[in-house]
């Protein structure tokens, strides 16, 4: 149960969103059925670490982006309550607009200056087809875009990481590569646990941190098993 502000402990809101790119290559190899099989599976972990920090509430929703973008799963939605929705493919790849959207929803208000730095997690298996330099600008000019942990996920080899590493925007943290649907499970499960659970610690909450530091990004796995056991390569689906 939430606590009031001026009680024993106040929560302050999390959010979390995915930015899932739904255009028709994704309909490739599976890939779109495998990143529906990944956030689904993700979605006890993240309730696992949101019930582990009471003084943060964990709101998740979603936002695809094909030719145009729109809100997948448009509510804040308490993590405790959210139910994944399938992504379906088809389009181009308008993701500049998803981030312009995003960009609307971080302004105060909506968000609140109390909140908790956001988690934007932009998965992508292409390149830009619309301005995707006018849509991060947008974000960026927001405070709670620049404060946000941004974190990307790139599918396969024509995934365009110079536009990942600048939707990060910190030199120190690179697109994550996601080559088969195994690999893919692991990092968005590392995003949804080892990221959430940073973010929503203490260490997230001075309000005087520099953007680039105020939330401490755990270490990345550097290579994501196979059901195997075996390494990833580059090769191996995607």
């Amino acid at each position: 149960m939430n606590r009031r502000p001026g009680g024993e402990l106040a929560t302050r809101p999390l959010h979390f969103i995915w930015i899932a790119d739904c255009s028709g290559s994704m309909k490739t190899d599976g890939k779109i059925q495998s990143l529906n099989v990944a956030i689904r599976e993700a979605i006890p972990h993240m309730q696992k670490v949101a019930a582990e920090n009471p003084n943060a509430q964990v709101l998740v929703r979603a936002i695809k982006f094909s030719s145009g973008a729109q809100w997948h799963i448009s509510q804040p939605t308490l993590v405790e309550d959210f139910k994944w929705v399938d992504l379906q493919a088809d389009g181009v790849t308008d993701m500049g607009k998803a981030l312009s959207m995003v960009a609307e929803q971080l302004k105060i208000p909506p968000m609140t200056d109390r909140a908790l730095p956001p988690v934007l997690v932009l998965i992508s298996d292409g390149q830009p087809t619309d301005s995707f330099e006018k849509g991060l600008s947008e974000l960026m000019d927001q405070p709670w875009g620049t404060k946000a942990v941004r974190i990307a996920i790139a599918i396969g080899s024509d995934a365009d990481h110079d536009v990942l590493q600048k939707f990060i925007g910190h030199v120190e943290i690179k697109p994550l590569q996601a080559n088969n649907p195994e690999s893919l499970v692991n990092y968005i499960k590392w995003v949804s646990t080892a990221v959430l659970k940073s973010a929503s610690s203490p260490a997230s909450q001075s309000a005087g941190a520099a953007p680039v530091s105020n939330v401490p990004v755990p270490a990345v796995p550097t290579a994501a098993p196979s059901s195997g056991g075996g390494p990833v390569t580059a090769d191996d689906v995607w």
